[in-house]
């Protein structure tokens, strides 16, 4: 085994895929401990910082450009065993995602008000967004690194890695917030701009440590050389799969984004039940994306090692063992709605309509796996396009004009979201399952291995 990385049999679906899960909901806790937090200031702030975090995800999304084409080209690299490219390829990932940070950060500091002026918000929920959404758009640039630097840690498969500075970086974000907001021991109480700023924090402090882990655990150097110096060859791998999968991504966050400015026509109470329903169901979500995350990696080792059959059955193996899981947890959640709910807030109201949706979640967890899934797959064998194809058209030719047919055209309100949610969920999921079946994808291998490629 080459210091740095890890055998394909050594890569087992459970050791990968456990610390992801830990990694990923506290990534999303993250986010639900600064809703949970500010549900004690009020319900304006958390409708506010919510449709903030709806801007600040998507521009998350488009940092997986790369992040996610690196982690992708990198498996398949270190399956074929060609260890010796892969400084070079992250040096230069790193650097791309940095100055795009740049770019991102600035647009959304640049253009905050007409993006909040989207979801007409009352005028006490825009200042409150608008102030919080400064400071996260700014601190953007941190976030785009540390993507890509956790990505290329967790395709070497140290998995378990990432997740401690993850818990590392919520008990430093949780510590903040409690401080800002509660204002202990005579501190200044700085209420939502000081979320923003101890999410920021914690996020920068979590890079530094994943920095070294990248070079002492993981073996990967990035030299100023390697930073400013890229291989043509190498970008243009990582787009042929990071592209379409977050073409893919950003779709599907746009058309939330688009649902989400409809729900919010409905008032401010249907766009915070929107918000703490959301919340709950990450729990969910980060199942599927865990064993998908986890998958791919195997999937990419299999596929730069050669071993495209044995790619082919593993799918199967992880999409029925991540279905029982995804069904189980939406069980759970389904059948403690209520009081889960009644954590971030005492509005019977909301609350029903909310367990109402938790109820709903058991058609919608399991679909929104099938599709993760698949999709995670087919970009670890380099077929990303494909997905992006089916995903863009289903979402824009029939999920969004779905949801407003049945949410505000017909009036079945939130109700009418989910069912559309629902189907678009199933229906890319069945697209993705035909194109897996073809094994179309068997011919889009990004890399072969050295003794293939001498031949």
């Amino acid at each position: 085994m080459v210091k740095g990385s890890r055998t394909t049999a050594k890569l087992t679906l459970f050791a990968l895929t456990w610390p992801i899960f830990v990694e990923s909901a506290l990534q999303m806790f993250l986010r639900i401990s600064d809703t949970f937090m500010l549900s004690r200031v009020s319900d304006e702030a958390v409708a506010a910082v919510g449709v903030a975090n709806q801007i600040i995800m998507f521009g998350v999304l488009l940092f997986n450009v790369i992040a996610v084409g690196s982690a992708v080209v990198i498996t398949q690299y270190l399956g074929a065993r060609r260890n010796q490219e892969i400084g070079r390829l992250a040096s230069a990932s790193v650097a791309i995602n940095f100055l795009f940070g740049l770019l991102i950060s600035a647009l959304i500091v640049s253009f905050s008000v007409p993006l909040l002026h989207i979801f007409k918000l009352d005028p006490s929920v825009f200042e409150i967004g608008h102030s919080f959404l400064q400071i996260a758009g700014a601190a953007l640039v941190i976030q785009g690194v540390l993507t890509v630097v956790t990505a290329i840690i967790q395709s070497h498969g140290f998995t378990r890695h990432t997740m401690v500075v993850t818990i590392g970086m919520n008990v430093l974000n949780l510590l903040g917030n409690y401080l800002v907001i509660y204002g202990p021991f005579g501190f200044p109480k700085f209420g939502v701009t000081g979320v923003a700023f101890s999410t920021a924090i914690a996020q920068l402090i979590g890079l530094a440590v994943n920095f070294v882990i990248l070079r002492r655990v993981a073996g990967v150097h990035i030299t100023w050389a390697h930073l400013t110096r890229w291989t043509k060859e190498h970008v243009d791998k990582v787009l042929r799969v990071g592209l379409p999968s977050s073409v893919n991504n950003c779709s599907y966050s746009a058309s939330q984004f688009v649902t989400t400015a409809l729900i919010a026509t409905l008032g401010t109470a249907a766009l915070t039940t929107r918000v703490y329903t959301m919340n709950l169901v990450f729990l969910v979500m980060i199942l599927a994306i865990s064993i998908g995350r986890g998958g791919q990696i195997i999937i990419g080792h299999m596929i730069g090692a050669g071993e495209r059959e044995e790619a082919y059955r593993a799918v199967y193996q992880n999409l029925r063992a991540s279905m029982l899981i995804t069904l189980a947890a939406a069980a759970v959640i389904a059948i403690f709605r209520v009081p889960l709910l009644g954590l971030f807030t005492d509005d019977e109201s909301i609350i029903k309509m909310g367990a109402a949706l938790l109820l709903l979640g058991l058609l919608l967890e399991p679909g929104r796996n099938f599709n993760i899934i698949i999709e995670r797959s087919l970009a670890a064998a380099g077929d990303a396009r494909f997905a992006m194809i089916g995903a863009v058209s289903v979402s824009w030719l029939f999920s969004v004009p779905m949801t407003y047919l049945l949410g505000i055209h017909l009036g079945y309100g939130l109700l009418g979201f989910w069912a559309a949610f629902i189907m678009d969920e199933w229906l890319r999921g069945l697209i993705l399952l035909l194109r897996w079946r073809s094994k179309a994808w068997q011919s889009k291998a990004l890399v072969q291995r050295q003794e293939e490629a001498a031949v």
